[in-house]
């Protein structure tokens, strides 16, 4: 795919190399930008179990030029099965196709999906390096003077932050915003082998807690529970993550009642509370912009944050391809994302607060099937 090239910066540094940084990284690189990337991580891991593409995320990444990797090494599928929580099935949502050629959802690990975009950033030979972040930036003459934890320094036209929802750019460049705020739920993820027979994603209804489980590949899938989170004084041990999750499924039929019955303490198990925040305008500070968690990190309610991250790192190279100066680009960019994102947050939040009061199907459904209609809209 031909990209329009960028005029407005010639380099580029992105602090950052999660979804969001990676996605900036190939997209500015594609238009002709000299790109460092940084991560702080000294291996550039990822932790975690699977991630659900719906329909709009598979959209950003066919953009991005990585859909066919994602489809051959996740499950791709056109429905969503709802059960009762003890396993009754209630009926299925067949997902929208919203592009020609387009598959309507799916998932895939998320190690596996990381390992894609790292690939196609080595293959841009994209500079990368590890163990590293910011410790000061310095904006004059027309740059960014960047001081790298190591002592080394660099310049560049242009900084941007995508390092995660704890965010050191935004620390430095940002006194405006602040970190994001707890939601009062938690999330639980189980990755274990796929239950006999399952073939589409599942949503178990109807229970405080409510869950579901995403098919990642032919073998695999991750499933995940909402909880109220519970403050208390120490991270939960791998014991207890098993013990504790086994319990919180004992209400349940179906697939979720085999993944408690065939779990063992080998499958990987993670609990989090969860925050969000949508971080106050402007996005950007002279040549300093943020995109990803780091500006707008939202909850799993709509499984749309890595589809927002990527959404606006292209987003992002799109404007400053389009603008003959970068002030003119990041406030381009900022128009274009900032109500998205907003209505993103917000009906996430939302949706989780209805889980929290208890309150009717009826109220959930309403506000999930409203947010998923207007993320099928253009970016």
């Amino acid at each position: 795919m031909t990209r329009e090239s960028i005029s407005s910066i010639a380099t580029a540094l992105v602090v950052g190399g999660g979804i969001g940084g990676m996605a900036t990284a190939i997209s500015l690189a594609e238009r002709g930008v000299r790109v460092d990337l940084i991560d702080l991580d000294p291996e550039w891991r990822v932790y975690g179990a699977g991630i659900t593409i719906t329909g709009p995320t598979l959209r950003a990444y066919r953009r991005l030029g990585l859909l066919d990797e994602i489809k051959q090494a996740g499950a791709i599928t056109n429905k969503t099965r709802l059960f009762r929580f003890d396993g009754t099935h209630l009926h299925d949502l067949e997902e929208p196709v919203i592009e020609e050629g387009l598959p309507a959802t799916g998932g895939i690990m998320r190690p596996v999906l990381h390992q894609i975009m790292q690939n196609r950033v080595r293959a841009l030979e994209i500079p990368v390096r590890l163990g590293l972040t910011v410790t000061a930036l310095d904006e004059a003459e027309g740059g960014v003077d960047a001081t790298l934890s190591d002592g080394s320094t660099g310049r560049y036209d242009l900084v941007v932050g995508a390092d995660s929802v704890a965010s050191g750019i935004r620390d430095l460049a940002f006194p405006h915003m602040g970190p994001p705020q707890p939601t009062g739920q938690g999330c639980w993820r189980i990755s274990i082998r796929k239950p006999p027979g399952l073939d589409a994603g599942e949503f178990f209804l109807g229970h405080d807690n409510p869950c579901g489980i995403t098919p990642c590949s032919p073998d695999n899938v991750y499933m995940w529970m909402l909880t109220r989170h519970e403050e208390r004084e120490s991270f939960m041990d791998d014991e207890e993550l098993f013990t504790t999750l086994k319990g919180l499924l004992a209400d349940f039929g179906g697939n979720a009642a085999w993944i408690r019955d065939n779990m063992t303490r080998d499958n990987w198990i993670n609990y989090r509370p969860l925050a969000a925040a949508l971080q106050p305008r402007p996005w950007g500070n002279g040549r300093v912009v943020l995109v990803g968690d780091a500006v707008h990190a939202t909850t799993p309610h709509l499984a749309s944050g890595a589809g927002m991250a990527v959404e606006s790192g292209l987003v992002l190279a799109e404007e400053l391809a389009k603008a003959d100066t970068v002030d003119a680009a990041l406030a381009a960019y900022e128009d274009r994302r900032f109500e998205r994102c907003r209505d993103v947050i917000e009906s996430s939040v939302g949706i989780g607060r209805l889980q929290l009061e208890h309150r009717p199907p009826e109220e959930h459904k309403a506000l999930l099937e409203g947010a998923l209609m207007r993320l099928n809209e253009p970016f």
